[in-house]
C-alpha cells in the first residue's frame, strides 16, 4: 500500500509533511484535494480512520466556514460533509494514509507516528524549527 497525502501545495504544514515523508525515503501518492476532492465515502473513511469527528476535520481559517454558518452546533454531520464536498477548502489538511494508519497531520510532525520507515537524515521545517537531528532522531521538544 503506497503512502497517500491529501495535499495543498500552498500550505506550509502540508509541504512540511510531504518533505518528512520524502525524508523517510518514500515517495507518496500526492492527491491535490482542492483539484481532485475525495468522494463522500473516502472523506468519511479518512475522518473515521484518523479518529476524528466530522467537525474536527473542518477547516475554519481562510474558508467560507463562517459565511456558510457552519459554526452552528446543530448542523448534522451529513450537512457538514456536504459543505466539505461542495467547498473542498473546508477539508482540513494534510491527511496522510500509510500502512500504519491515517492521520490529520496538524502539526506536521504527527506524520512521524505513522511512517513505515524512519527518517534518513536531519529535517527542519520551513520556519527553521528542527524536527529531526543529524542521526535521523526526533528532537525531544518537537510536537
Amino acid at each position: 500500500m503506497p503512502i497517500q497525502i491529501y495535499h495543498n501545495p500552498a500550505c506550509g504544514t502540508s509541504r512540511n509533511t510531504l518533505a518528512m515523508i520524502r525524508n523517510s525515503g518514500d515517495e507518496p501518492e500526492i492527491i491535490e484535494y482542492l483539484r481532485h476532492p475525495p468522494s463522500l465515502e473516502t472523506l468519511i473513511k479518512l475522518i473515521r480512520d484518523a479518529g476524528l469527528t466530522v467537525r474536527d476535520a473542518l477547516r475554519q481559517k481562510g474558508t467560507p466556514y463562517a459565511e456558510l454558518g457552519l459554526d452552528n452546533p446543530q448542523l448534522s454531520d451529513d450537512l457538514l460533509l456536504d459543505a466539505m464536498l461542495a467547498h473542498p477548502v473546508l477539508i482540513n489538511r494534510p491527511f496522510v494514509v500509510t500502512p500504519k494508519g491515517t492521520r490529520l497531520c496538524r502539526p506536521s510532525e504527527l506524520v512521524l507516528d505513522i511512517l513505515p520507515n524512519p527518517q534518513r537524515g536531519p529535517f527542519s521545517k520551513e520556519d527553521g524549527e528542527v524536527v529531526i537531528d543529524a542521526e535521523g532522531r526526533r528532537v525531544a521538544d518537537a510536537s
